[in-house]
């Protein structure tokens, strides 16, 4: 018999993950591209040529037992290096490699990062809507989840809704930006707002509060908005990062952690993320794909396609008579949904073979959420359907 904790995350199994084998199955009935699944964050453009010529260099140039073999815990030396001076070039900052921590991408790093901060019964603030295996990933180590929602309209953190949320027992904030689901950049004026909560709460309580950045979609980035580097307006953040989405390499598993030596007991948090690489069973992050990284620091995420399909999708949706947000970065469509059950609206939407996640996944009802990461030909030949389905709802005549 499996344990009660598997049981309970068997029974909720991400909402995301299985409309995505659904599509997989009716994709077999009727056909790849009579199905449209906009349910996962699959990047469907490939990785840069940059990836596939450091691959075959190393391969070819690099000694084997060391391309192979295991590194420190924390990753290669040289690897953390060159992440740490990229990190410092874009953003004016000043890390090195004993700030950097490679990780089995940014799920295994936020992962890490919790292990290494979480005593029982800590609490962890998410700001609604967020990821949705957030929740899971804080019970797994016996964190407590408690929501500070955004503000209604524009999705920006709400700061006296933060202060409510905070207590003695806050261990950290996950703030995700670009967000997903939303597609909404946190303000400069947001993380400040959010940056002066949590001084006024730390001193007050006489406690350490850790930002943990989830940034895999710091470059996907619209209009030439800027994402504001956190650690530049709070020393307690841990930064993710991950170039799953923005060099399209999810199934890599590839990212880092940002520990600044600004932060409480950065040198024991440092240590200790390494050991909880260890101890979680990823031992270190994949080491050829830490060496590939490595040398494509400069390549850019498909920036021009993105928002290619993003234009697309929010003027074709708008036209039928849909409410959307207009994403400023990630790839992801925020919808409210007509009559506001996004259960139901989702479920019509399957009739139409449109595979799109229900708001309530990510703490928020009343929306869903549209991944745009697909091919330009998914969204056009998707329309006829979207607009079935706004004529059966109603929204247009």
């Amino acid at each position: 018999m499996i344990s009660e904790r598997m049981k309970a995350l068997v029974q909720n199994n991400s909402v995301i993950r299985a409309m995505f084998e659904e599509g997989r199955v009716m994709a077999k009935k009727f056909g790849q591209e009579n199905v449209y699944d906009f349910s996962i964050g699959n990047p469907n453009f490939p990785p840069p040529p940059a990836i596939k010529q450091a691959f075959l260099d190393i391969l070819n140039n690099e000694d084997e037992l060391y391309v192979h073999g295991y590194m420190s815990n924390a990753g290669y030396e040289s690897v953390r290096d060159a992440v740490a001076q990229s990190l410092n070039r874009r953003f004016g900052t000043s890390f090195t490699m004993k700030n950097i921590v490679m990780t089995v991408g940014a799920a295994g790093g936020l992962n890490v990062a919790l292990k290494t901060l979480l005593n029982p019964g800590d609490e962890v603030i998410v700001m609604p809507p967020y990821f949705v295996d957030y929740g899971n990933y804080i019970r797994s180590y016996d964190g407590v989840l408690v929501t500070a929602p955004t503000r209604a309209g524009d999705f920006q953190p709400d700061p006296e809704a933060l202060r409510r949320a905070i207590t003695p027992k806050t261990k950290a904030l996950f703030v995700n930006s670009p967000n997903n689901p939303t597609g909404v950049i946190y303000s400069e004026e947001s993380i400040r707002a959010m940056a002066d909560v949590l001084l006024e709460k730390q001193r007050e309580y006489g406690t350490s509060i850790y930002i943990i950045s989830d940034e895999p979609y710091r470059d996907l980035a619209y209009d030439g908005a800027e994402v504001p580097y956190i650690t530049k307006f709070y020393p307690n953040t841990i930064v993710c990062y991950s170039w799953s989405k923005s060099l399209s390499l999810p199934g890599e598993r590839i990212g880092y952690l940002v520990i600044p030596s600004e932060a409480d007991d950065s040198q024991l948090i440092f240590d200790a993320a390494g050991i909880a690489t260890r101890v979680q069973g990823f031992i270190n992050a994949p080491s050829i794909m830490q060496l590939v990284v490595a040398r494509c620091l400069e390549e850019k995420a498909n920036i021009a396609a993105y928002d290619i399909n993003r234009r697309l999708l929010y003027e074709g949706l708008s036209r039928l008579g849909y409410e959307a947000v207009m994403p400023q970065g990630a790839f992801y469509m925020w919808v409210k949904a007509p009559g506001g059950d996004d259960k139901v609206f989702s479920n019509k939407a399957k009739e139409h073979r449109l595979l799109i996640v229900p708001g309530s996944s990510f703490g928020y009802p009343g929306y869903v959420r549209i991944a745009y990461c697909v091919a330009k030909e998914t969204i056009e030949r998707s329309m006829p359907a979207f607009e079935a389905l706004a004529r059966e709802l109603g929204l247009i005549s």
